[in-house]
């Protein structure tokens, strides 16, 4: 239905041929050298091959679940997807997530674009303001090289308006712009219809700017998922299709050719969809998602919230499953209530709960559940493990732990190992770039 974007295979393939080394701290100093491909082909195994706890690893059976769920359940409700890649900033999953159907990738700023341009990405939504002078220059240098990338973002005021159109002025190809809209208790957009319609007026006029639609961010209205919450999202996404009447009134969008309407972070893209995709009374509407962490769920406030997470809201389709898991080892045991694991804000996402134990590593090297254990602080290079009675941990265990919030994890490791079923044969790596 909708024609997926593309990306530069033979860069991220470049990706391959960097050198292993000491950057990349919990890799195995014996794979140092190694290009990450050669690394990788090696089939290196976590505990038996030298990797320095702590580490975090991604499971691959896990991440294609995912993309292949998100990919068949978008193209079955007829929206687009631009997954939000600052999630990983890890080219290899864009590809993947191209490759999967995608039909762009977005970012959050002028640096992540840039990276994005480096690998090829071919259609970028920018879901933020661009105003930085440096920055436009820079974006209308690439869009006047390539006729063949698309791009877009969002403008919330007349001023933001005015100062695009300064910083674009000589460059050949105009600027494509969305109305954001925003809501008492949101972050950026504007908050009336009178002040969208000032915006979208302005933006029109602009010789440097072509208006395309409307978009907006759901996700900071709410962190619930009762029914109050819930109607509050989709009210909020009916008002992006409410600007679009509205403009499509006026004539503001003449030109606009296909109009595009943006919402979906990956706690709401549910309620999202169904709006988005209502009857749109003739007009030629692309309804797009810009939903990122599914590409790994997580085991926390994703797996609360999210319209695929443990209580689903979404039926007849199978949930998403957890794909990030870290390994710390425990150093410390000085009472029988509490034990000390090698892993601390540095290296772990805390921001949207603690990590949670899963697993309990013996010195035997066998795995098994680990229950009634829970993470209740972080230091930067420590957590604290509350131990139940009869807690079978001793010092030298290893932990496996679920992540809550994988935003805040990738950008803790520049190279992660992705393992196999068995949880610890390395099957390849992945790059991130923040």
């Amino acid at each position: 239905m909708f024609e997926a974007g593309t990306i530069d295979s033979a860069a991220v393939a470049a990706v391959r041929e960097e050198r292993v080394d000491w950057r990349f701290r919990s890799v195995a100093p014996s794979l140092s050298g190694l290009t990450i491909g050669e690394a990788a082909s090696r089939g290196a195994k976590l505990f038996d091959d030298g990797f320095l706890g702590p580490f975090v690893v991604l499971d691959e059976e896990a991440v294609e679940h995912n993309l292949r769920t998100m990919a068949d359940w978008c193209a079955t409700r007829g929206v687009a997807l631009a997954p939000h890649g600052k999630t990983t900033m890890a080219p290899q999953l864009f590809e993947r997530q191209l490759q999967h159907g995608s039909w762009g990738i977005t970012c959050a700023n002028a640096g992540h674009l840039r990276i994005y341009r480096a690998f090829g990405v071919s259609r970028i939504l920018l879901a933020n303001q661009l105003l930085d002078p440096s920055g436009l220059k820079w974006l209308a240098a690439e869009l006047d090289a390539d006729d063949d990338f698309e791009f877009v973002c969002w403008v919330d005021s007349v001023r933001g308006v005015e100062l695009m159109t300064e910083a674009l002025r000589g460059a050949r190809r105009k600027v494509d712009v969305l109305v954001e809209l925003g809501a008492e208790g949101g972050r950026t957009g504007v908050r009336d219809t009178g002040t969208a319609l000032a915006v979208a007026e302005a933006a029109h006029a602009s010789p440097a700017l072509r208006l395309r639609g409307s978009g907006g961010y759901e996700g900071a209205l709410s962190h619930h998922t009762d029914e109050k919450s819930l109607q509050l999202i989709s009210s909020y996404v009916d008002g992006l299709r409410e600007l679009v009447f509205a403009f499509h009134d006026k004539g503001l969008l003449d030109d606009a050719g296909q109009i595009i309407v943006t919402g979906g972070g990956s706690a709401y893209f549910d309620r999202v969809a169904d709006e988005l995709t209502k009857d749109w009374g003739g007009l030629d509407v692309l309804p797009i998602l810009r939903s990122g962490a599914y590409v790994t769920h997580d085991d926390g406030f994703y797996r609360v919230i999210s319209p695929l997470g443990e209580h689903p809201r979404i039926g007849g389709v199978a949930s998403f499953r957890p794909a990030l898991r870290a390994w710390a080892q425990v150093t410390s045991k000085p009472t029988d209530e509490l034990a000390l694991l090698t892993i601390g804000k540095r290296d772990a996402s805390f921001d949207e709960g603690m990590p949670e134990p899963r697993l309990i590593r013996k010195g035997d090297g066998q795995a098994s559940a680990l229950e009634g254990h829970s993470i209740q602080k972080m230091n930067d290079q420590h957590a604290f493990l509350t131990l139940p009675a009869s807690s079978p941990v001793e010092v030298g265990d290893w932990i496996a732990l679920g992540l809550s919030h994988p935003c805040t994890v990738f950008d803790k490791w520049p190279l992660i190992p992705v393992v196999g079923p068995d949880g610890e044969t390395v099957l390849d790596f992945v790059r991130t770039h923040f």
